[in-house]
């Protein structure tokens, strides 16, 4: 019986491997700009963690921070309380009238404001913290 139970866990895959799953499954130009996301957010905020919920890349700081939805011709970053932040540079284009959070759709051609993305990154962990 514990044998069984080592090798379910085993094929169980951390929340990165399948984040790199993920990607790698991805043959197009969101593969690449996932990537792109990925370091970037990672990189953003010391300490933030990457986690697989709802089937999909989540990274939390004291919370959730971030989710990546893929779709068959954008990538959403979700930011679960977007609406609370601050968005000088209007990067927020999709989800405007939800009440608590608020999306970026990345299309093949958009360009990604990375300094301005940081900051909202930052912004939402911060926002984390100080609820906490």
């Amino acid at each position: 019986m514990i044998m069984v139970k080592t090798a379910v866990k085993l094929l169980d895959p951390t929340a990165s491997q399948r984040i790199t799953d993920q990607i790698a499954d991805l043959s197009d130009w969101r593969g690449p700009v996932l990537t792109r996301l990925r370091k970037l957010i990672l990189d953003s905020v010391p300490g933030i963690a990457e986690e697989w919920k709802w089937g999909t890349a989540v990274w939390t700081f004291k919370g959730n921070v971030v989710a990546a939805g893929i779709f068959k011709d954008h990538i959403k970053l979700n930011f679960f309380k977007g609406a609370s932040l601050k968005d000088p540079k209007k990067l927020f284009n999709a989800g405007l009238d939800a009440k608590a959070s608020r999306a970026i759709d990345f299309h093949e051609v958009d360009s990604v404001d990375e300094p301005s993305l940081k900051d909202l990154v930052r912004a939402a962990a911060a926002l984390n913290a100080s609820d906490s």
